[in-house]
């Protein structure tokens, strides 16, 4: 698992939102709870002003528990909107060499009639300041690309996913 290869690494791992229950604990070394989504956006800003060189792990948790298992279309797009505007925060309080990574673990539109996870692309935002401005990462093949570019970054691999860590750097 990504997280036990980074602990072997040495390399902090905050988790934020529900991410130290998800994992159980595993290769978490600090952790904070939150309430919303809110909760969670300022909880990771605190992360990164403790964290200097590790992984900040965030989930923020309105998306599934509020809006879209709840098919509550109004919410879920309110939500997006304040993590729009959350988005130049947090591109503010990273450092030159930081990449950061916006995505979701899983489709959950709240347009589908029922309460299960959908199947549709998730979408994926990476950046590090001064980097690669304009890079189109395609449509990737599976979730696990993030992960072995997580895992890139911080000098290891994972056993599955094609890492696109050359790509942002170029």
């Amino acid at each position: 698992m990504l997280l036990d290869r980074l602990a072997d690494r040495g390399i902090d791992v905050d988790g934020v939102g529900k991410i130290s229950d998800v994992f159980l604990g595993r290769g978490i070394v600090r952790s904070e709870k939150s309430k919303s989504n809110a909760d969670g956006m300022a909880a990771t800003l605190r992360a990164m002003d403790v964290t200097r060189r590790g992984l900040i792990y965030t989930n923020l948790v309105d998306f599934d528990s509020l809006y879209g298992h709840r098919n509550d279309v109004e919410g879920y797009a309110c939500a997006l909107e304040e993590v729009d505007q959350w988005l130049p925060s947090l591109s503010a309080a990273a450092a030159d060499d930081d990449l950061v990574i916006v995505c979701a673990d899983h489709g959950c539109d709240p347009t589908t009639p029922g309460t299960d996870h959908t199947r549709e692309y998730v979408p994926l935002l990476a950046w590090s300041r001064g980097k690669h401005p304009g890079c189109d990462l395609n449509t990737r093949a599976t979730l696990s690309d993030i992960g072995q570019t997580v895992a890139e970054n911080f000098g290891t691999t994972i056993e599955h996913g094609a890492g696109f860590l050359r790509d942002l750097l170029q």
